[in-house]
């Protein structure tokens, strides 16, 4: 069937059969189909949805757009976890390691950002010679080196997904369940995973702000996951406010770089990591139940055999040997930093935290087209946690640029992001629903 015609059935509320999806995939794999007609394509998903069949018919088409891996001989339960984007979220940098030296291999296809969204490809491309490309080879070396590798879709890996993920990001058809769902795990199930965690966010931070989509999606992605034979578990997690204390991509390396030297206890990013780590481990068969798994992935962040694992990892996949004890020294920063105050007495009540993450983009540190460059130094810093009591004119957070007027214009933003009130407001949970296999 042609193009258009698959596009018109779906636009009017139609049915897709396997075998046209799959048609359009192939299409789309080989640029025999425009960027236009795939935009179009996704748009009409946007609104007309699809149904479970649809939805695994085309995650598998896109996992078989190219090579599938095996990890036969690796020795290790085979596992990776996958967040549906936030702000200031660089959980992944820190929990392959610690997974990995819990005694899980963690092959880790992960993506760039996507709109308000940082990526952890961009975060890593901030290392000096970082390959985030790697051929499969280097790949499966430096998982069986160093427990971890994370890296980005080859040509090989899932290459339909590639092409669809670039025209979503700024075609506006980012939050679409069946998309989410297919783009997620079509990569992993390429990766050759025996388990996953899912990392589905919500609040306005969120491509999926409202609890109930963000629901909505976690279970569509736990049962396509299942489905497909790969053991999958989800948590719903807060991003009504930044995980990590910044956003940017240098900063938030830097940011894991302290964590798991052990600077970041007693933080929200600490409490989702560690819990992320218990889970994974659990689902991998490592550990019986999720307070063993907890004490055990405290235990290696503590010695520092995460640290060394991250080390290894950067260092195998092209970085700089030092690049622990050094990250300061290799990692791009901006010319100007500014702090951003407080425009009156009070506690930090709300924050948007989309904006934040827009901010970041309007500096440089994100894409607005597929083929803009990343600034990799800029981004912001030093946020204060929402309940924080702060004084007028005291930072509740600082920009990082490279001109004075883009400076200005983000702490401008930021400062509009924040909401100060008299009353403390009610404390959320980081950590929400749990959705197990059925």
């Amino acid at each position: 069937m042609l193009p258009q015609e698959i596009i018109r059935r779906k636009r009017d509320g139609g049915v897709l059969t396997a075998e046209e999806i799959s048609g359009f995939i192939e299409g789309l794999s080989n640029e025999t189909i425009s960027e236009g007609q795939v935009a179009a394509f996704a748009m009409a998903v946007f609104f007309q949805g699809m149904t479970p069949d649809e939805i695994v018919a085309l995650t598998l088409a896109m996992r078989d757009s190219g090579d599938v891996l095996s990890w036969a001989g690796v020795g290790k339960p085979v596992a990776d976890k996958h967040s549906t984007g936030g702000v200031g979220d660089n959980v992944s940098l820190m929990l392959a390691p610690i997974v990995a030296a819990c005694g899980l291999a963690v092959p880790m296809i992960s993506g760039r950002g996507l709109g308000h969204t940082g990526g952890t490809l961009d975060k890593l491309q901030s290392i000096p010679g970082y390959d985030v490309m790697p051929d499969n080879a280097t790949f499966r070396r430096t998982v069986d080196r160093a427990g971890c590798a994370i890296i980005g879709q080859t040509g090989d890996l899932a290459p339909a997904d590639k092409r669809l993920y670039a025209i979503r990001d700024v075609t506006a058809t980012v939050e679409s369940i069946p998309l989410i769902t297919a783009s997620i795990l079509s990569k992993k199930l390429a990766a050759g995973l025996e388990s996953l965690v899912l990392d589905v966010k919500f609040g306005n931070g969120a491509f999926m702000a409202k609890t109930e989509d963000a629901e909505a999606l976690a279970r569509s992605l736990v049962r396509v996951a299942n489905g497909a034979g790969v053991r999958t578990t989800a948590l719903l997690t807060d991003m009504n406010e930044p995980l990590a204390d910044c956003a940017g991509n240098a900063i938030e390396v830097q940011n894991a770089v302290d964590f798991l030297k052990g600077t970041k206890t007693g933080t929200r990013l600490e409490e989702v990591t560690l819990a992320f780590a218990a889970e994974m481990l659990v689902n991998a068969g490592v550990e019986s139940d999720s307070v063993k798994a907890l004490e055990r992935s405290a235990a290696v962040l503590a010695s520092g055999e995460a640290a060394d694992i991250f080390g290894r990892m950067v260092h195998e996949l092209g970085g700089p040997v030092d690049f622990m004890e050094r990250a300061e020294h290799y990692l791009p920063r901006a010319k100007i930093d500014i702090p951003v105050p407080a425009a009156a007495d009070g506690y930090l009540a709300a924050c948007d935290t989309r904006s934040l993450g827009l901010a970041v983009v309007t500096l440089g540190g994100g894409r607005q087209r597929p083929s803009d460059a990343i600034d990799h130094g800029v981004g912001l810093s030093g946020f204060k946690p929402l309940g924080t009591r702060v004084m007028k004119g005291e930072p509740i957070a600082f920009v990082q640029a490279n001109d004075e007027a883009s400076a200005a214009q983000a702490a401008t933003t930021v400062r509009g992001c924040y909401q100060i009130s008299d009353e403390r407001p009610a404390t959320t949970p980081a950590i929400g629903l749990r959705i197990g296999a059925v």
